[in-house]
C-alpha cells in the first residue's frame, strides 16, 4: 500500500507557525468586518483597543452587541470547527496510511449526524450544555461510523476502505433522513444543520464545543510523533516499542472526538478534512509533527475563509457553508484521487 508522501524529518519552523498565525488573524479580522451593518475597521479595531485596555468605545450599545455577541464568536466558531475538521482529517489519513481518508468520507461525520439527528427528533429541546445529549450522541456516532467503515475496508487496500466509508456514509444519511421525514415538525432545524453552517453561532455553542475540540486537538497535536513511526509499518513501529494497535485507537477516538464537537454546532461540512492536510504537506512536507498542528491553523483559516465567501457571495442571502467547502473540497478530491491511483500503478 503506498505511503502518502515521503516523510521528510522536520520540526515546525517558528517562522512557519508565525506565518500562518499572522494570516490567520488577518482572515479573523476580515471575516469580522464583514456584514449586513457597516461597523468601519478603524471603529472596530479602537472598540477591541477599547476592550484590552478599559479605554471609551467608538461604536454604539448596539453596534458593540453586533460585533462580540454575533461576529466574534461566529468567527471563533468557525476557526475552532475549521481546525477540528483538518487536525482529524490529518489524523484519519495517518492511522489508515490513506491520503483520502476524511472524517466526512469515512463515516464519522455522518455517524455523529445520524445520532445528533435522533436526539434532535425525539429530543426536540436537547442540545444545551457542555454534556449535553447532542454533542455525546454526536460522539458516540462518530465513533460509531468509523469502526464500521474500518471493519468492512480494512483488509482490502485504499480503494476499499474509502468506498467502504461511502457506503457507511450513504446507509446513516438514508436512516437520518428517514427519521426527518417521519418528523417532519423537526425538518427546518435537521435539514439546517445537515447542509452546515455558522449562522446561529453564539458564544453558548463555543462553549459547547471547546472541550471536546480542545481535548481531541491536544491529543492528535502530540501523536505527530507516533503517527510519523506507524508510518513506517507496524514492525518497525512494535520494534521501536510503540504498540500501534494502541496508538491507532487513541488517535482515532481522538479524532472523532473533535470531529463530534464540530458536527454537533456546525451540522455536515465536508472536504475540510482532505483539502487543508494536503495543502500543508505541500508546503510544509509530510511529517506528521507538522502535518497536524499546521493542519489545525490552516483548517482554521480555510473554514473562515469560506464561511466568509458563504455570507457575501449571495448577499443579502446566505449560503450554507457545507456547499462552498464543497465546490472546493470535489475537484481537490479528484485530483487526490487521480495522483493516488497513478502512484498504486
Amino acid at each position: 500500500m503506498p505511503t502518502l508522501v515521503r516523510l521528510r524529518p522536520t520540526r515546525l519552523r517558528p517562522l512557519a507557525v508565525a506565518a500562518a498565525i499572522a494570516v490567520l488573524l488577518g482572515v479573523m479580522l476580515g471575516s469580522i468586518l464583514l456584514g449586513a451593518i457597516d461597523l468601519g475597521a478603524g471603529r472596530v479595531l479602537g472598540e477591541i483597543l477599547a476592550e484590552l485596555t478599559g479605554g471609551r468605545s467608538p461604536l454604539s450599545a448596539r453596534e458593540s452587541a453586533i460585533l462580540w455577541e454575533l461576529r466574534v464568536p461566529r468567527v471563533v466558531l468557525g476557526g475552532l470547527v475549521g481546525a477540528a475538521l483538518a487536525t482529524s482529517g490529518a489524523a484519519y489519513q495517518g492511522v489508515f496510511h490513506n491520503p483520502l481518508a476524511d472524517p466526512y468520507l469515512l463515516g464519522a461525520a455522518a455517524g455523529a449526524g445520524m445520532a445528533a439527528t435522533i436526539v434532535i427528533v425525539f429530543d426536540p429541546g436537547a442540545g444545551s450544555g457542555i454534556a449535553g445529549p447532542v454533542p455525546v450522541a454526536a460522539f458516540a456516532g462518530a465513533l460509531g461510523g468509523i469502526g464500521l467503515t474500518w471493519l468492512l475496508g480494512r483488509s482490502s487496500g485504499t480503494a476499499t476502505l474509502v468506498l467502504a466509508g461511502v457506503a457507511v456514509a450513504a446507509f446513516l444519511t438514508a436512516i437520518q433522513t428517514f427519521l426527518q421525514q417521519q418528523n417532519t415538525d423537526t425538518l427546518q432545524r435537521v435539514y439546517a444543520w445537515t447542509l452546515g453552517g455558522l449562522n446561529t453561532a453564539g458564544w453558548q455553542a463555543v462553549l459547547l464545543c471547546l472541550p471536546y475540540i480542545g481535548i481531541g486537538a491536544i491529543v492528535l497535536c502530540f501523536s505527530g510523533r507516533l503517527l510519523d513511526v506507524l508510518a513506517l509499518g507496524d514492525d518497525e513501529a512494535q520494534s521501536l516499542g510503540i504498540r500501534p494497535v494502541r496508538v491507532r485507537l487513541v488517535v482515532l477516538c481522538a479524532a472523532s472526538l473533535a470531529t463530534a464537537g464540530a458536527v454537533a454546532v456546525s451540522g455536515l461540512i465536508g472536504f475540510v478534512g482532505i483539502v487543508v492536510p494536503h495543502l500543508v504537506r505541500m508546503l510544509f512536507g509530510g511529517s506528521y509533527r507538522v502535518v497536524v498542528p499546521m493542519s489545525l491553523i490552516g483548517g482554521a483559516i480555510f473554514l473562515i475563509a469560506a464561511d466568509v465567501v458563504a455570507r457575501t457571495v449571495l448577499a443579502p442571502a446566505e449560503l450554507p457553508i457545507g456547499v462552498v467547502t464543497a465546490f472546493t473540497g470535489g475537484p481537490f478530491f479528484l485530483v487526490i484521487l487521480h495522483t493516488t491511483r497513478n502512484r498504486s500503478r
